[in-house]
C-alpha cells in the first residue's frame, strides 16, 4: 500500500508541474496563480497545497526537472563519439541547451524570487540536481578535451553558468522592448538559444 501511495503521490505531482509548464510556456510568472495551476488539472487549491506550500515551489520543482532532462542530454553528449573537436562540441552541447527554453525563462527571469519563497529542504533538493548538471558538464568536457587543464575547465564553466542567465530575455524580447528598440535606433537582430550558445561555446572551448 506505502508503494501505491507513492506513486499517486509521484504521479499528482507530475500533473501539477506539467500543468505549471503549460501555463509558464505562454504566460508570465506573476500571471499564474495556484487556482489557475489546479484548474488545469481539476484539482482544488487545498489538494496542491498537499503537494506543494507555495505557487514558487511548484516552478522550483519545474526547474529542478528541466535540469534532470538537461543532464541527461549532456551526458549523452559525454557519452558520444570520443574527440570530437571544439566545434563539434559546442555544436552538440548547444543543440542540447536550445531544448531548455523553460529553465532559461525561469533562470533569467525569476529565480531569485522562487528561492526566497521555497521551503529550505526544496531549495537544497534542487541545489544539489544544479550541481550535479556542473559536474556533469565537467565531466563531458574531460573526456571530449583531454588537453584541457582543469583551471581552463573551471573558466569555461564559469562563463557558461552565468552566461546563461542572460540568454532568454536577449533572444526573446517583448514586443513592447522591440518597440523601444526601435524608437532608440537600437537593432534586435533575430537570434536563437542555439545560435548565441554556440558561438559562446565555439570561443571559450578552443
Amino acid at each position: 500500500m506505502p508503494r501505491y501511495s507513492e506513486a499517486l503521490t509521484d504521479q499528482r505531482k507530475t500533473e501539477i508541474i506539467d500543468a505549471c509548464e503549460k501555463l509558464y510556456r505562454t504566460r508570465g510568472f506573476k500571471d499564474i496563480t495556484i487556482k489557475d495551476i489546479g484548474l488545469e488539472i481539476s484539482c482544488s487549491r487545498p489538494s496542491i497545497y498537499n503537494y506543494f506550500e507555495t505557487k514558487e515551489e511548484i516552478f522550483l520543482a519545474l526547474l529542478t526537472r528541466e535540469y534532470e532532462e538537461w543532464i541527461a542530454d549532456i551526458r549523452t553528449v559525454a557519452g558520444g563519439k570520443e574527440h570530437p573537436g571544439a566545434d563539434e562540441l559546442a555544436d552538440q552541447l548547444a543543440g542540447t541547451l536550445e531544448k531548455r527554453t523553460v529553465l532559461l525563462k525561469i533562470s533569467s527571469m525569476n529565480l531569485y524570487e522562487i528561492e526566497e519563497n521555497c521551503r529550505l529542504d526544496r531549495l537544497a533538493e534542487y541545489k544539489k540536481v544544479f550541481r550535479s548538471c556542473i559536474d556533469a558538464f565537467g565531466e563531458c568536457l574531460e573526456r571530449h578535451l583531454p588537453d584541457v587543464s582543469g583551471e581552463k575547465m573551471a573558466q569555461i564553466q564559469y562563463v557558461l553558468f552565468p552566461f546563461m542567465l542572460g540568454i532568454y530575455p536577449y533572444v526573446y524580447p517583448t514586443d513592447k522592448q522591440c518597440e523601444a528598440m526601435d524608437e532608440a535606433g537600437i537593432k534586435h537582430p533575430e537570434i536563437t538559444v542555439y545560435s548565441i550558445t554556440y558561438n559562446l561555446l565555439k570561443q571559450v572551448l578552443k
